[in-house]
């Protein structure tokens, strides 16, 4: 029979069949030998061990369409990435290195920023001119006063989505009011360091509508981009690419080179600052750590 994993924890899988609902599975040991790990998202060959007791287990990997290492889940559409825009203010460069690995795994991104109902105009006007060019879409909600849900509901639709982003942001409560229930623990925020309690520990596939499904997945507080070379950042930056060609050197790193069509843009105010900055802090970093 084949299913969904909707669900995986210590070694235990739950397999979503149409028509029989969840069962509680095992992976068999050659998937160990074949050094393949079952992930969230995947569709599965598995065999009934218990109809009664919803046990069985998962004799078959199926195809991956796709397969992201972090959030590590496979078989999904689009990512949503979730910041609040105030308690705790959100990490732009953070939120620039999600955007680079959802870039590299081609994978579109929903960016998302909650909390607009204790944020102000300023604040809002800010993050949408910082993020209108970086071919992602942009979104501002209120999980709070179900704000802006509309909207977001209607991205998600006939999709499956991947939802990650920083602990504390109201991730998990934006969830809930997706599936239109408590589905998703939700925690306080420190006050000492206005970051979020870890609610979400494993990721998980939630039906929000017909052939709609989201992963919630656990928050991060850092992304590492190691895996990649330098040369490779400035092709993750789309609000890069209309000033490329006026760059004086092929292959420019828009950092130090002169006659650079990127900075010549900047200084006009045609790509934004702060997207700059954490492009050339994620160059130098990459180029560091190649010295070793």
């Amino acid at each position: 029979m084949q299913g969904k994993i909707v669900k995986g924890i210590a070694g235990f899988y739950y397999v979503h069949l149409d028509g029989k609902g969840i069962f509680e599975c095992k992976a068999k040991g050659i998937f160990r030998k074949d050094k393949a790990k079952p992930l969230v998202g995947d569709n599965v060959e598995m065999e009934i061990l218990d109809e009664a007791g919803r046990t069985g287990s998962i004799t078959a990997l199926l195809p991956r369409k796709n397969e992201l290492i972090r959030p590590a889940v496979a078989n999904v559409d689009q990512a949503l990435v979730i910041f609040s825009m105030t308690r705790p203010s959100p990490s732009l460069n953070l939120l620039d290195r999600f955007l680079i690995m959802m870039h590299r795994q081609n994978l579109p991104c929903i960016i998302c920023f909650n909390k607009q109902d204790i944020a102000d105009g300023e604040e809002r006007s800010n993050l949408a001119k910082t993020y209108e060019k970086c071919g992602s879409t942009v979104l501002f909600v209120s999980a709070v006063k179900e704000e802006g849900l509309d909207e977001l509901t209607s991205l998600l639709r006939f999709k499956t989505t991947t939802v990650a982003g920083p602990s504390g942001v109201g991730k998990s409560s934006l969830v809930n009011c997706l599936t239109g229930g408590a589905v998703m623990e939700t925690g306080s925020i420190s006050e000492k360091i206005e970051r979020g309690k870890h609610t979400t520990r494993h990721s998980e596939l939630i039906a929000i509508a017909e052939n709609t499904y989201i992963m919630d997945t656990p928050g991060f507080s850092s992304l590492t981009l190691f895996s990649m070379e330098k040369e490779e950042l400035a092709s993750c930056y789309p609000d890069f690419a209309p000033y490329e060609e006026n760059c004086r050197f092929r292959g420019c790193s828009h950092v130090s080179e002169p006659e650079c069509g990127v900075k010549e843009a900047l200084a006009q105010g045609l790509i934004n600052g702060s997207r700059y900055r954490n492009y050339a802090l994620l160059y130098e970093e990459l180029k560091a750590n190649r010295k070793w």
